[in-house]
């Protein structure tokens, strides 16, 4: 027949043929480590922007000549108005990083002859994540909260005014126009607030970038040190009837977080927008409920309400002995519902997807009775 199989081409083999385990070693071999900073690079909740308005255009200065009609009268058009500068809400936005350090809106065009107006500079949009707060000296001037919302970061100058604009019965033939004015000019601070269903909230090496990893396809960084987490991270959980809920790995918190120490305020603040909570507690450490009792403190000193939201109580580390001994002992000294699992072996972890989608249920039974429309991913 006309078909012949390519020849094999000689060299090593694309796997081993000894055994599975020796091939998926080989594999494995090969994929190269990513770095925390490598995976949180991405991620920016703050950003400085400095935002300038499109300049005006100049007036026109000219003046109408013809045949039979050389004295025709000013004719000079005015300039067109400077495009503003707009931040936006978008929901395809997770983070800051894309936000550049400075924007300029178009400028007007200069007025021409024969009355015609210049053109106004098209709008400047800056497109930022859901959840972006606006402030300027310290004062919040904008909360863009919902998909679409939009803010006027900086006006546009107005155009120049033609010397047809001048026109009177006193001056037949003005000769004055106006130059454009500039556009406004601002220093803005940027700052995300995680607008996830629920956040993970923990003491470091709790085991929350384990579980966030082992319920999503989010991928943080995960170490036996301190602070292995140094950016927050949001998965999403996938159910069966397309329902999608975002959890936040906010990273760890220590006591006196509220006074800055530690990791500080930069990432209490992300928990302010989580709708419910899931305290993440080592069960392999002595009195894991004091565990507990720390974290509520530290978010009710940071604001006041954020410790009594809807949660539950998440005993990771059950894999291990001392894990199974303290177990019962954190269920009688704790009112809310514990779950006890393993984020390494994966134990366990049906019990909180299906809580999970209570809790989602329920977020989204109360908002749509308040006549608001749930956040949804």
């Amino acid at each position: 027949s006309p078909w012949k199989p390519l020849p094999l081409l000689p060299g090593p083999p694309a796997f081993s043929s000894s055994c599975g385990r020796c091939g998926k070693d080989g594999r494995l071999r090969q994929k190269r480590a990513i770095s925390e900073r490598r995976l949180t690079r991405y991620f920016v909740d703050q950003r400085k922007v400095r935002v300038v308005g499109g300049q005006g255009g100049g007036g026109g200065h000219s003046f109408y000549s013809e045949p039979r009609k050389v004295f025709g009268g000013p004719d000079g058009g005015n300039g067109g108005d400077g495009g503003h500068v707009i931040l936006k809400a978008d929901q395809q936005m997770k983070s800051l990083a894309s936000v550049f350090p400075f924007y300029q809106g178009f400028h007007g065009e200069r007025g021409g002859s024969k009355n015609c107006y210049g053109a106004n500079g098209a709008h400047m949009y800056v497109k930022v994540p859901v959840g972006t707060l606006v402030k300027e000296d310290g004062r919040v001037v904008a909360d863009l909260t919902q998909h679409g919302e939009e803010y006027i970061a900086a006006y546009g100058g107005a155009g120049g005014k033609g010397n047809r604009f001048f026109l009177s019965n006193e001056n037949r033939a003005p000769t004055l126009f106006t130059p454009g004015e500039p556009g406004q000019e601002r220093v803005l601070h940027l700052e995300l607030k995680t607008t996830a269903h629920a956040g993970l909230v923990g003491f470091p090496n709790a085991g929350k970038s384990s579980l966030l990893r082992a319920i999503s396809r989010a991928k943080p960084a995960v170490a036996a040190y301190p602070f292995t987490t140094l950016n927050p991270h949001v998965g999403i959980v996938h159910y069966q009837d397309y329902e999608q809920v975002a959890v936040a790995d906010i990273p760890g918190l220590i006591k006196g977080a509220h006074q800055n120490r530690g990791l500080g305020m930069a990432f209490l603040k992300h928990i302010e927008r989580c709708r419910f909570l899931l305290y993440v507690v080592d069960l392999s450490v002595p009195q894991p409920w004091a565990q507990l009792q720390d974290l509520k403190h530290e978010l009710e000193a940071y604001e006041k309400g954020l410790s009594e939201r809807p949660c539950v109580v998440i005993g990771n580390k059950i894999d291990l002995a001392q894990s199974r001994i303290n177990l019962p002992l954190l269920r009688e000294q704790v009112a809310e519902r514990v779950i006890a699992l393993s984020a390494l072996t994966g134990d366990n972890l049906e019990e909180l997807l299906l809580h999970l989608r209570e809790l989602y249920d329920t977020y989204v039974k109360r908002e749509q009775s308040r006549g608001q429309s749930p956040v949804r991913w």
